[in-house]
């Protein structure tokens, strides 16, 4: 097995009862939260405007890119050039506070429903990120990514970008429903953890991965 490569070979869950599963939970779960995503829809767009909604091209299975969505938090302020103003000053309280919770990430149901991400699964990152990925981490994108990363297991509110890697490849890996109901169950803890952080900034208090891995790239 070369490299970023895994096991092609699948049990029924992983082929058949993980989509169901996903499809299943996550029409369940817009159908019952609707009023929460008008709530926050009506919240987001007095708070900052339009759109609403924030799109970023991300990395799907197979490295395939698709357009994931949700909750917009920061403003759109520029400073007098006409550029955007750091991450820091745009984000605001209501922002910061969606982030935290992480309902600023439930249009993603909505992507889990189509197709293009699963319940849990191995965090969909930017596209622009592609180049800073070690060869052997790209297992990663071997399966669907998720709402749900399975570096929750890890028990901490924000991990560091090696960390995360180990857990998703692992996962990758080792597709079982024993380890998606393991995943789930932990997230609730880790939910808890992060509005003692500052993961509310977006960061999580890291740097971003093209800044982390900046020095491994060459122009």
């Amino acid at each position: 097995m070369r490299r970023g490569e895994r096991n092609k070979e699948m049990g029924f869950y992983e082929r058949y009862g993980k989509r169901a599963l996903d499809v299943l939970i996550s029409l369940t779960a817009i159908l019952v939260l609707w009023p929460i995503y008008l709530i926050i829809a009506i919240l987001v767009r007095v708070e900052m405007g339009s759109p609403v909604l924030f799109g970023q091209e991300r990395i799907g299975k197979d490295e395939k890119p698709f357009r994931l969505y949700k909750f917009r938090s920061m403003t759109d302020k520029k400073d007098a050039n006409g550029n955007l103003l750091p991450e820091s000053e745009r984000l605001t309280r209501f922002g910061a506070a969606l982030r935290s919770s992480s309902l600023d990430e439930l249009p993603e149901l909505f992507n889990i429903l189509k197709g293009d991400m699963a319940l849990i699964g191995p965090r969909p990152l930017p596209t622009y990120y592609g180049p800073y990925f070690h060869e052997d981490e790209r297992v990663r994108h071997s399966v669907r990514g998720g709402l749900i990363p399975p570096d929750s297991l890890s028990g901490k509110a924000v991990t560091g970008w090696e960390e995360q890697f180990e857990y998703e490849c692992y996962y990758a890996r080792h597709i079982s429903l024993w380890l998606d109901i393991k995943v789930f169950f932990t997230t609730f803890r880790i939910l808890l953890g992060r509005v003692e952080t500052d993961y509310g900034d977006g960061t999580g208090g890291r740097p971003h991965l093209s800044e982390y891995r900046k020095d491994e790239v060459k122009n």
